[in-house]
């Protein structure tokens, strides 16, 4: 077989591999129950491919089952077994109730066959095209797989195909020279489980553009934010491009596209791209929610040809609109053989959110935000005002990448490139531990109370966003204050603040709600809080740090924050005044809020908490409430067992009752 290096020579037709096997139609849900993933899906494309000439001019495969040793490359020997197993005999019984232990799953008779039929037929075409027997490929699979996890199926996923057949070109075929491998996701879900395989792998670059909404939207995970980027050898190879709400179409996916992926495939240089190819973002998906066209399909995968010599791998995943789904890979198919392709769609501008999404390597993390209400939009080409995007934004990203400066040059010769107006610059972060700032001696000088309604009530856990750390239970570690001083004081009152849980995970928590209090005053409620008594620079650096606005820069070990307080002296004035100060600059974070609940020894007594629209959009269940993890609600307890507030039953019974009232 030829190594990496060889490509389709010049002038000569696309070699385009169309695997497509019906065998993989035997996995559908065990009664004919209806389910958007179904075996119509497959069947749908290849009628389309058929009706419209594209099979003929493919070169046909046929699909082969994954051994076992390659499955094992990504997933465990019982998760393995359970899906080699699971169409037997022996859990005729049982199957249901296997399949109901996990996260939207099904399995009948011919599960097992089609799972491992997906996971070789990835491997094969992969391999194909790897080795220059073809230029590209389309594998037409099913079950999905980029949700399936390590140890588990996961989201009508029961292998993880792309991972697998990834693994398989970089260990098992080195004679195929692939030595980097882009990983493309456009699916609308986020790849979670392929994340996690190559999460600390210096050599597959994994990109993944998804619906997020701040977390709620499936799978419900916190590493599908921007700030999830990879650890170890790996930091810097995992891309999460996180839409803030549905109706994305095609220029907010261009836009990705030439301000994100495309320059940073540059600096990568892949050998291979693998597309998770998920059309579930399509205009009319049931699921998705989104607006691509077929058109901005076709466009994005025209992108794509000028990285790895045009080698592409598309591996089928989600995608439940049998038409648009069908029309879509039509579409893709045409390109991949070389057809004159022209984007008819009318010119559309992104949604302002996009370019703030687009911006986030200098954006806070897991942050909520007031966007436009994309409900009173009036079509799928709705959009706000767009704000400039400089190139150098990606240097957060590019830079981890640690390629040569010579390779970072970002260059797009796509005329269809969608460029953002002239708005002026965005504003970049500054590091704050090699510059004195004039406002931190300032306001080191000014004392507020900062009252805690949520784990930092336990002191332990407070000193956390003084001196940095962690304590038992946080799975990240805080970075501190400025000034690491101690509060110079600690009392306890109650304030006529309705405490609730509200969004389903955080980093620093993982699954489970953490505490907000209403911004409205409601004198039928009482919440406990624990005040400090802290300096205004210490209380905005605790701010910065709710509000992830605080970066690790690891290039020279330094720390990166905000220029300039959200809460100075003016500030403290205007709250005073108005009870409340809602913080337009990160007006999409989750503590944005700042609340002013009095005074205690002539001092200002300040909390942060959510907007009141972000409450409203909690009432509406636009935004998840949830309970807290065990280990929050027990912080939460220690805090106010410790501050002898309440006894550990007491304390108990004051979490879940909040946890359970409704708004």
């Amino acid at each position: 077989m030829a190594a990496a290096g060889a490509a389709t020579p010049m002038g000569a037709a696309p070699m385009v591999g169309l695997l497509y096997d019906d065998r993989m139609c035997a996995h559908a849900t065990p009664d004919g129950e209806k389910h958007p993933e179904n075996p119509e899906r497959l069947r749908a494309i290849r009628r389309k491919l058929d009706a419209e000439g594209i099979a003929s001019r493919c070169v046909d495969l046929k699909a082969k089952e994954a051994k076992e040793k390659y499955i094992a490359s990504v997933h465990t020997p019982n998760h393995i077994k359970l899906i080699r197993d699971i169409s037997s005999k022996d859990y005729d019984y049982r199957r249901n109730k296997t399949a109901s232990k996990f996260n939207s799953i099904y399995f009948n008779e011919g599960s097992s066959e089609s799972a491992f039929l997906a996971a070789g037929s990835v491997i094969e075409v992969a391999e194909k095209v790897a080795a220059g027997e073809l230029s590209s490929a389309i594998a037409l699979v099913r079950p999905p797989g980029h949700h399936a996890e390590h140890d588990e199926p996961m989201g009508f996923c029961l292998f993880n195909n792309v991972a697998i057949a990834a693994n398989y070109l970089l260990n098992e075929r080195p004679d195929l020279g692939i030595n980097k491998i882009l990983i493309v996701d456009w699916d609308v879900h986020h790849g979670n489980g392929t994340q996690k395989m190559f999460y600390s792998d210096p050599r597959v670059l994994f990109f993944s553009v998804h619906r997020f909404d701040y977390g709620s939207f499936y799978p419900c995970e916190v590493d599908a934010a921007h700030c999830f980027v990879g650890e170890g050898a790996g930091e810097g190879y995992n891309i999460n491009v996180p839409w803030e709400h549905g109706k994305c179409g095609d220029a907010d996916y261009v836009a990705a596209w030439d301000h994100v992926l495309l320059p940073i495939a540059e600096a990568f240089d892949p050998d291979i791209i693998l597309l998770s190819a998920g059309f579930d973002a399509a205009m009319g998906d049931p699921l998705g929610g989104c607006c691509i066209t077929p058109d901005g399909y076709a466009l994005l995968l025209t992108k794509l040809l000028g990285f790895a010599k045009g080698r592409i791998v598309m591996a089928l995943e989600g995608g439940y609109n049998l038409k648009s789904i069908a029309n879509s890979v039509c579409v893709c198919a045409k390109v991949l053989l070389g057809d004159n392709f022209t984007y008819n769609s009318p010119r559309m501008q992104p949604f302002e959110s996009t370019w703030k999404v687009i911006q986030m390597p200098y954006a806070s993390s897991g942050s909520e935000s007031d966007v436009e209400d994309v409900s009173e939009l009036p079509d799928a080409i709705s959009s706000a005002n767009v704000i400039q995007v400089e190139d150098d934004v990606l240097s957060a990203h590019i830079t981890m990448l640690k390629l040569d400066e010579d390779n970072l040059a970002t260059k797009n010769n796509s005329s269809d490139s969608v460029q953002a107006q002239d708005d002026g610059p965005v504003a970049a972060s500054t590091r704050i531990y090699d510059v004195t700032f004039t406002w931190r001696l300032t306001l080191s000088k000014v004392y507020v109370w900062y009252a805690s309604f949520g784990s930092n009530m336990w002191k332990p856990r407070f000193l956390c966003y003084i001196e940095g750390g962690k304590v038992n239970g946080m799975r990240i570690s805080c970075f501190g204050s400025h000034d690491t001083s101690p509060p110079r004081g600690t009392m306890w009152r109650t304030v006529p603040h309705r405490l609730f849980f509200g969004r389903s995970s955080t980093p620093a928590w993982g699954t489970g709600g953490v505490a907000f209090l209403n911004p409205e005053i409601n004198y039928n409620a009482e919440s406990y809080v624990c005040m400090y008594k802290i300096t205004l620079e210490q209380f905005n650096d605790v701010l910065f740090q709710e509000n992830s606005l605080v970066k690790d820069n690891s290039e020279d070990g330094k720390l990166e924050s905000p220029s300039s307080p959200l809460i100075g002296l003016s500030e403290i004035e205007s709250v005073s005044s108005n009870k409340a100060l809602h913080l337009e600059p990160i007006k999409g974070s989750w503590y944005s809020n700042v609340l002013y609940l009095g005074e205690e020894d002539g001092l200002p007594i300040l909390t942060m908490t959510c907007s009141s629209a972000a409450v409203a959009r909690h009432k509406s269940g636009e935004l998840p409430l949830a309970p807290p993890s065990e280990t929050y609600s027990a912080t939460l307890i220690k805090g106010l067992v410790e501050g002898k507030q309440l006894d550990a039953n007491e304390a108990a019974s004051y979490i879940s009752s909040a946890a359970a009232r409704s708004l």
